[in-house]
């Protein structure tokens, strides 16, 4: 008996994501009806695939689910909803993963050798500064899950110190690994250059804070391809302004677009990037989803669920 795969993401989704799943479907060996909402009755639905954005709210319907797996890196939106009672596998892509690796390691390096001074010369001074190495720069890693831990290796590949922060206790070979309250205040108050990737929930929003920005060194430098709920925007614009933060390089925001009128648009010392550090890439996120049902059909466990108490 064929599964019934609904696929329920915003406008246009569909006629991206369906030649990448047709094949990673047939390859996994499934037999499967896949349709997009609402093209399936909702009691005939095994499995959705699923995008925040889509206008399908109300999982109460679907009772025949077996689980909801995401096609977004965040589950903030989707672990919240009340009618969702079945498991939620969150997405772990490679394609996704290596993009934020790309835009993580482009942007600590185009900090830690000053290259935003030579871009911007418009009065041509010879400024001949040489930047110090990659060892003498340390890099605290905010979050040390799939993406965080894999940006963390990249940049130690590159000679960078790395010391990685999480809330319970994580190893990974070639990083200083700290977590909880006290490993927080050691790896801000080590770091010339803050990343953060951690998920929102309500444990992590205002993470950096007056009070966590105020430990980190003067002059550093903060990246935020994670969440935008994750930084008192107000707390870091007034560190920017008196100097004690050197720059900030944000990709995320707590409303996007960023609104027009919005201080970080104006600040010199803040560089936005419109929510592209990484994305889903469905030629090989559809392999993912494609294994991850094959797994559970053959009586596996899921890879990657949410656990509602951590909220990721």
């Amino acid at each position: 008996m064929a599964l019934n795969i609904l696929f329920a993401a915003g406008p246009g989704e569909w006629e991206v994501w369906r030649p990448h799943l047709d094949t990673a479907l047939r390859k996994a060996g499934l037999d499967v009806t896949l349709r997009p909402l609402p093209d399936l009755a909702p009691d005939e639905v095994d499995y959705i695939l699923y995008a925040p954005d889509s206008s399908l709210q109300d999982f109460a319907p679907f009772t025949r689910l077996k689980a909801v797996l995401n096609l977004w890196a965040g589950v903030e939106d989707v672990i919240t909803n009340p009618t969702l009672r079945v498991p939620l596998a969150r997405m772990v892509d490679p394609g996704l993963e290596r993009g934020m690796v790309e835009w993580v390691c482009t942007h600590v390096l185009r900090h830690h050798l000053g290259i935003d001074a030579h871009i911007r010369n418009p009065d041509h001074r010879w400024s001949p500064h040489v930047p110090p190495l990659a060892t003498d720069r340390p890099v605290t890693m905010l979050g040390l899950g799939e993406l965080g831990s894999a940006a963390a290796r990249a940049l130690s590949d590159f000679g960078f110190p790395v010391t990685g922060w999480s809330r319970s206790a994580k190893a990974i070979p070639g990083i200083s690994c700290t977590h909880g309250q006290l490993g927080l205040v050691q790896a801000l108050e080590l770091a010339q250059i803050v990343v953060l990737l951690l998920p929102a929930t309500a444990r992590t929003e205002n993470i950096l804070n007056a009070e966590t920005l105020a430990m980190l060194p003067k002059g550093a430098v903060i990246l935020n391809p994670g969440r935008g709920t994750l930084i008192d925007d107000d707390a870091l614009l007034a560190a920017l302004d008196r100097g004690h933060i050197a720059h900030a390089t944000l990709d995320t925001f707590r409303s996007e677009p960023l609104p027009a009128d919005h201080p970080y648009w104006q600040h010199p010392q803040v560089t936005v990037t419109p929510h592209i550090a990484s994305t889903t890439r469905p030629e090989t996120a559809s392999e993912v989803l494609a294994g991850n049902i094959a797994r559970s059909e053959a009586g596996r466990p899921l890879l990657d669920l949410v656990d509602p108490a951590q909220g990721y």
